[in-house]
């Protein structure tokens, strides 16, 4: 059944993915971006958001579905790492996530059913050098997710997605040589990077009614990375 939902973010990467696979498969998407976009193109209504002064206005009364893409890379050593890396980071991942979730509740509350999907990062679940400050604000994504499952319930479910290192502009930086791409795949058990198409058939999954007995989980989309040793 077609739903009604709201992407915050979702002009590139994994959320241009979700946005255009939720868009051919019937779904009606809001959403709430620092730009129009892609979305726009798409003919998708964008009004202006930004995670560091988060605000929603003028949403649909009824809500199936919320997913929040907003995110960020910090990566410095810690010595580096400074009170205002990991107040944006917090500000980005988490209380953004928060003020979206607040502002758009009354509208999923009075969907039959509704589900959020958050993202984290599997810096989370795997200690990785130089991710103090991001694993910090998407270790209190995780928290979020599981409080809320347990608030929400039984109507909301709310999951998250921690995804590996996936190509995407975000992580460009991280992926912009053949020799940095070769290095990265050869870190992961299956030897490759994360595809955007690959996360987003998740995240659209999370939104749909064949994962309704799912709520309160942590997906990890990471190639085997933060549970799997290859010998």
């Amino acid at each position: 059944m077609p739903k009604n939902i709201l992407l915050i973010g979702g002009n590139s990467g994994i959320g241009l993915a979700t946005a255009q696979l939720l868009h051919a498969s019937g779904h009606s998407i809001v959403a709430a971006a620092r730009h129009a976009g892609p979305l726009a193109e798409m003919g998708i209504p964008v009004q202006p958001f930004d995670a560091a002064s988060p605000a929603l206005n003028d949403l649909p009364p009824v809500l199936d579905g919320l997913v929040y893409f907003p995110g960020s890379i910090t990566l410095k050593p810690f010595h580096r790492v400074t009170a205002e890396d990991f107040i944006n980071d917090f500000q980005t991942n988490c209380l953004g996530a928060a003020a979206a979730i607040q502002a758009a509740l009354p509208s999923l509350k009075a969907a039959p059913s509704a589900s959020i999907v958050l993202f984290s990062t599997i810096a989370v679940a795997q200690g990785m050098a130089f991710h103090a400050s991001i694993a910090a604000a998407k270790g209190a994504v995780e928290g979020l997710t599981r409080s809320l499952a347990a608030e929400l319930a039984p109507k909301i479910r709310v999951n998250a997605i921690a995804p590996s290192l996936t190509d995407t502009p975000l992580a460009n930086t991280l992926l912009n040589s053949e020799p940095k791409r070769e290095a990265a795949a050869k870190r992961h058990p299956l030897q490759q990077v994360g595809r955007p198409e690959d996360v987003a058939k998740l995240t659209a999954f999370l939104l749909s009614d064949d994962s309704a007995f799912i709520t309160g989980q942590i997906l990890r989309p990471d190639g085997g990375l933060s549970s799997v040793r290859v010998f």
